[in-house]
């Protein structure tokens, strides 16, 4: 089974909700080369993920039950912590290595109750989501992929699949940056940054006037400051993060000089320089 196999599953589970959902993370960098604004041919292979991470906002209120629609599909769902409701996860296959699905929605305030307790999690549509920070801005003004009938084995298409737009994508990679770094996962999203331009570098007009004209108007001034500033701090010379996500591809070679170039010059060109 290919990775896109259980996605489909998945995708096919959740169609119900497709309007109220995102698919974010790795699955948004996967999916990003069937939009019709994406590179015909990328020449290389997408980046093999098997978590997917599914976005909605915290006050969306939801028809029917997604769990049980997930459970139906041969989802089983884990869950862990001593958060209320826990954290889970949703995996098909292997528990240890097969796939699974996350929810993610919005956190806002201080992430704690009245009572003093942490508020992380959040209940809905019988599934249980992780709250986080600096999220909201995936489902700013997302775009929508289909994947055709006949992939992975499906019968009919899925149509309609939301994803974040990749200006909107990019930026919240950059203004998460230092928590990545912790998570040792930074040289990860280097690289799907790195993709995304390359997947899109012949629309820079096109998403510079999406930028301006809607996404930026979804952030701070502040906000737009640290993109500005992440840019320099990630691209404004070779790291050792960026040379760790060079060597993330197994079928091709990427060399950090130039990815950093590319990046910072399109970045820049993109978002803006600092004074």
């Amino acid at each position: 089974m290919n990775d896109l196999e259980p996605f489909a599953r998945l995708a096919a589970a959740l169609a119900p909700w497709r309007d109220q959902i995102v698919y974010v993370g790795g699955w948004a960098h996967r999916l990003y080369r069937l939009h019709p604004l994406a590179t015909a041919d990328p020449r290389f292979r997408p980046i093999a993920t098997l978590d997917a991470d599914i976005a909605f906002d915290e006050h969306t209120r939801f028809q029917g039950s997604m769990k049980d629609a997930l459970l139906a599909a041969g989802f089983r769902e884990q869950l862990c912590g001593e958060y209320r409701p826990p954290v889970a996860k949703y995996t098909l296959g292997d528990e240890r290595h097969g796939f699974y699905a996350e929810f993610l929605t919005t956190l806002s305030g201080s992430g704690r109750t009245r009572q003093g307790a942490p508020s992380v999690t959040l209940d809905a549509s019988g599934i249980s989501a992780q709250k986080l920070r600096r999220f909201s801005l995936l489902m700013a003004l997302p775009w929508r992929v289909s994947i055709a009938a006949g992939t992975a084995g499906l019968p009919v298409p899925l149509h309609g699949l939301r994803i974040p737009n990749p200006v909107s994508f990019i930026a919240q990679k950059i203004l998460i940056r230092d928590e990545r770094r912790r998570q040792r996962k930074l040289a990860q999203d280097i690289l799907y940054i790195h993709d995304a331009i390359v997947l899109f570098a012949d629309r820079a007009s096109r998403l510079a006037v999406l930028w301006r004209d809607d996404v930026a108007h979804h952030v701070s001034a502040r906000e737009r400051a640290e993109i500005v500033e992440g840019i320099e701090a990630l691209f404004g010379e070779v790291t050792d993060e960026l040379r760790a996500a060079a060597r993330i591809p197994v079928d091709r070679l990427l060399v950090p000089r130039e990815m950093q170039a590319i990046c910072r010059q399109w970045l820049g060109d993109l978002y803006g320089r600092s004074a």
